[in-house]
């Protein structure tokens, strides 16, 4: 069967939507067949983001490594009917998950082998993990974390694996040290009671911006004639290889 990430973040704003598409297109580029699911039906950053990448190439007459977009269907479990669908021709599939709680959402973490939950690296998104003080004491999980904790007793009840559960720190900034190791910290010792593995993402870059409206990532910069990368896009590209090295998923070997 297919091994399934989830990109999921009950808020906005996190990068989902960029992790998503770079995580599915690099295990493309690595050869091994991807499928997508976008299940914000409102705001289908996802899956935009795919369709414009599939009218760049088709209007450069270019054949770049592409994940394979499915189609929810209508009717009460518009997600199974489309999951056994790419099953049947995929390696990994992944879901992209609204920034808000849906009832989409909440299966798909049922079904996540592993899930990828990208924060902006302040204490302003800390709550999505947990309940805070004013004095900064963690009192307890947040309703996100204890989605996770229903998802996962529910895969237990039927005999799936566990969740590898990775909370990726987005737009690590270079300054406010002092607050970074402050989130760092907190996060670790998170980590211990909610079970979670933690790995520093994506740093605020205009580059991701810019790649939207073609459906291009980092890896492709160079197969349409950006010869020359910048050093902030270098730095970028070896964040995507350390997140993708992180992710630690079966079969994959970090080749970019």
């Amino acid at each position: 069967m297919a091994h399934i990430i989830v990109v999921g973040n009950e808020k906005g704003g996190s990068g989902k939507s960029t992790t998503s598409m770079h995580v599915a297109t690099a295990l493309a580029r690595m050869g091994h067949r991807v499928g997508a699911l976008d299940l914000d039906v409102r705001q289908r950053s996802f899956g935009r983001y795919l369709e414009n990448r599939a009218h760049f190439l088709t209007r450069e007459g270019l054949d770049l490594p592409t994940p394979h977009l499915g189609v929810l269907v209508e009717g009460p479990d518009p997600l199974s009917p489309a999951l056994t669908e790419l099953e049947q021709d995929c390696d990994f599939i992944l879901l992209d998950c609204p920034g808000s709680h849906t009832r989409l959402s909440q299966m798909a973490h049922t079904l996540a082998d592993t899930l990828i939950t990208p924060m902006n690296d302040s204490f302003v998104d800390f709550d999505l993990l947990a309940r805070m003080s004013p004095e900064g004491k963690v009192l307890g999980p947040s309703i996100y974390a204890e989605m996770v904790w229903a998802a996962r007793q529910m895969r237990a009840q039927a005999g799936a694996g566990p969740i590898d559960w990775l909370v990726l720190r987005n737009r690590l900034g270079t300054q406010a040290m002092h607050n970074k190791r402050k989130v760092g910290g907190a996060l670790a010792s998170l980590s211990k009671r909610i079970g979670f593995r933690v790995a520093p993402g994506f740093s605020e870059r205009v580059i991701f911006r810019e790649l939207f409206p073609r459906g291009l990532t980092l890896l492709d910069l160079r197969d349409i004639g950006t010869e020359q990368l910048s050093m902030s896009n270098i730095a970028a590209r070896q964040e995507l290889r350390d997140l993708i090295a992180a992710l630690n998923l079966p079969g994959v070997v970090v080749d970019f």
